[in-house]
């Protein structure tokens, strides 16, 4: 399930960010291409807009009054003519604009339909083929821009002093896109490529806590099975072997009855035990918070457990710092204390000994419970809080005993904001707790 989950997970981010790449780069190519061709009709029209009435018109002689004839001008008058009365081309070098120089030829409509070439604007050349269907093609069409899609040509087409004048840029000048769209699907396939090993990473580290989530899960149900199935059966052979001897009295059964009471109550508080888990879990049952005064609970403790210490020959110390307040649930937080007591009774060694300490700092109280006896394995550390774990797998069911006593203690100091961790060497084992304190 979780492999497929996995491949969902990358296939949906695969999919997601293709679309997204698809949709910008497809924008980007868009927007190029209506620059471009903005550009084009730009340049088409500034061509055109710029030509003067007298461009095409020849120079004319000039009479010389004194001869009364006509003389040519001189070269340098011309010249200067010329320069003056026509303007440049295109002028290249330090632009501002940044935009392209676009190739454009520009042409003249004479009264006999005669298209000719106006050299002062003229950047490009047409073939005689090319610009006779242009011609004929736009005679009669109104002024204005558009292509010609079989010549592969942008048009403009203005009147301007009585003259019309056709522009002409071929479509080429747009294409850039199409180079850009190139580089875009290299850019981002390759993109994708990148992305796909990051989602293979992401999705593991994203997975994890289900994985584990859905280990402890499955382990529960084995683990809460496995614990529940041993009562039942135990019930269940007390009520054959009483149904076998109907005929015979309470009294004389009493052996079944009682063991029968006995897996019952076991099974009674291994339910109440799930019940209280999965309460704090979902918040369903929202615990009393009081100010409670934890230096007392903990001494409460101590003192009910010197007699389980005692016939175990196991000593037991307190240091507890008075007058601590902790906000939060007084009967969790003796539900808490009163399971890391339990535990240190039953892993001490034999003549070992238990020493409570509850100190306190600016804000947080520490109640460390140490026990002296074999150390926890280190592989085995990480997971003492889990339900159902039992370091002892070959532990007594007389201990009355689920693996579900330090879990617990875990969740209420979760519910309060506050930690519990264990630590173990050779010396024994440690497990401290840390809740926030009211100050008075």
């Amino acid at each position: 399930m979780l492999k497929k989950l996995r491949i969902k997970f990358i296939a949906l981010n695969m999919a997601m960010v293709a679309l997204v790449l698809a949709v910008v780069f497809t924008s980007i190519c868009l927007i190029d291409y209506q620059q471009s061709v903005s550009r084009v009709r730009g340049t088409l029209d500034a061509a055109v807009s710029h030509v003067p009435e007298n461009d095409l018109k020849r120079e004319a002689p000039t009479e010389d009054p004194a001869t009364n004839a006509s003389t040519p001008l001189r070269e340098e008058e011309h010249t200067a003519n010329s320069l003056s009365q026509s303007p440049l081309p295109p002028e290249i070098g330090q632009r501002d604009d940044g935009n392209p120089i676009i190739p454009v030829a520009v042409f003249s409509i004479d009264s006999d339909g005669t298209l000719t070439a106006i050299p002062t604007r003229t950047t490009a050349s047409l073939s005689d083929d090319t610009l006779s269907l242009a011609a004929e093609a736009l005679a009669n069409t109104s002024n204005g821009s558009g292509t010609l899609e079989n010549l592969g040509l942008f048009y403009q087409k203005k009147q301007i002093g009585g003259v019309t004048y056709l522009a002409f840029a071929d479509q080429s000048a747009v294409d850039g896109w199409q180079n850009l769209a190139l580089t875009l699907v290299g850019v981002g396939a390759l993109a994708l490529m990148v992305f796909f090993v990051i989602s293979v990473f992401f999705s593991q580290w994203a997975l994890r806590p289900v994985a584990q989530a859905w280990d402890q899960q499955r382990r529960f149900v084995a683990d809460a099975s496995h614990d529940l199935k041993t009562p039942f059966t135990v019930i269940l052979a007390n009520t054959s072997i009483l149904m076998e001897h109907p005929e015979r009295s309470i009294a004389s059964q009493s052996q079944w009855i009682e063991s029968t009471q006995n897996e019952a109550e076991r099974m009674q508080g291994l339910i109440g035990d799930l019940l209280l888990l999965a309460s704090i879990d979902e918040g369903s049952a929202q615990p009393v918070f009081e100010n409670v005064d934890i230096s007392d609970l903990v001494e409460g403790e101590i003192l009910q457990f010197e007699s389980v210490a005692f016939e175990r020959g196991i000593g037991l110390d307190g240091n507890v710092e008075a007058g601590l307040i902790v906000h939060g649930d007084k009967t969790r937080l003796r539900r808490l204390v009163a399971t890391l007591l339990d535990n240190a009774c039953k892993y001490a060694d034999e003549n070992g000994s238990i020493d409570v300490a509850l100190s306190s700092t600016a804000r947080w109280m520490h109640l460390a419970v140490h026990n002296t006896g074999p150390a926890i394995a280190p592989e085995e550390l990480p997971h003492v809080f889990d339900r159902f774990y039992r370091a002892d797998k070959a532990r007594s069911r007389d201990d009355d005993s689920y693996g579900l006593g330090l879990a617990i203690a875990h969740a209420i100091a979760l519910e309060h904001d506050g930690t519990l961790t264990v630590t173990s060497d050779e010396h024994g084992t440690t497990f401290t707790c840390t809740l926030p304190i009211v100050r008075r």
